[in-house]
C-alpha cells in the first residue's frame, strides 16, 4: 500500500514540476486524473483483500486450512453436513484429528462410511448448538446435535468429552468454536 501511495504522490510531484507557473495541460490534467483514479482503485482493491483474508472463517473452512483435520472434513461431505457446519451457528466442534481417525480399524471406518445415516449421527455427536469456549466447559451431560448425551469432564483445567482429551481448545470460527480431540467418540 506504501508503493501505491508513494507513486501517486510522484505522479501528482512530476506532473506539477513538468507543468512549470502554468498548470497542466488539459492532456496532463486528464492523464494525471486517469492515474489518480487507477491507484484509488488498486488501493481500495488491496484493502479489501486485506480485509477478506483476515476475516474469520467458518468452522469447515478453519478446519480445512489447519490440514489436520482431513478425514474429518471428508467423512462430513459424505454424510451431507459441510453445508450445516458453514451456517450461521453457532456451534462447538470437538474434532478428531486424522490421527484420531486412524485409531479406527480401517474396516470399521469402512463399515461406518458405508452407513450414511450412521455416519450423520457420530458425526454430529462431535457437535454442540452454542458457542462454548473451554473455560465455560461445566463436568456433566451436554446435548449433542445427535439428540444424545456426551460426558464432558473438567479436571485440573484439562477438558475431556466422553474418554477424548481435549488436545487444543479455542480454536475461533466465524460460526463458532472448534476444540481438537486425540480420539473419535462414539454414541452409545
Amino acid at each position: 500500500m506504501q508503493k501505491i501511495t508513494l507513486a501517486l504522490l510522484l505522479t501528482v510531484a512530476v506532473a506539477t514540476i513538468g507543468c512549470g507557473k502554468q498548470g497542466p495541460t488539459p492532456e496532463e490534467r486528464a492523464r494525471i486524473e486517469a492515474d489518480s483514479a487507477r491507484v484509488a482503485d488498486s488501493t481500495r482493491m488491496a484493502m479489501e483483500a486485506d480485509s477478506i483474508a483476515k476475516a474469520p472463517k467458518d468452522i469447515i473452512e478453519t478446519a480445512v486450512a489447519a490440514g489436520q483435520f482431513n478425514t474429518l472434513a471428508a467423512l462430513l461431505t459424505e454424510a451431507g453436513l459441510v453445508d450445516a457446519l458453514k451456517g450461521d451457528g453457532p456451534f462447538t466442534v470437538f474434532a478428531p484429528t486424522d490421527s484420531a481417525f486412524a485409531k479406527i480399524p480401517a474396516a470399521d471406518l469402512e463399515k461406518l462410511k458405508a452407513d450414511k445415516e450412521k455416519l450423520a449421527m457420530v458425526l454430529k455427536y462431535h457437535v454442540v448448538s452454542g458457542k462454548v469456549m473451554a473455560a465455560d466447559v461445566k463436568t456433566g451431560p451436554v446435548k449433542t446435535l445427535a439428540e444424545k448425551e456426551l460426558k464432558a469432564t473438567v479436571a485440573d483445567g484439562k477438558v475431556m468429552v466422553d474418554k477424548a482429551n481435549v488436545v487444543t481448545a479455542d480454536i475461533v470460527a466465524k460460526n463458532g468454536v472448534i476444540h481438537v480431540i486425540d480420539s473419535v467418540i462414539m454414541p452409545k
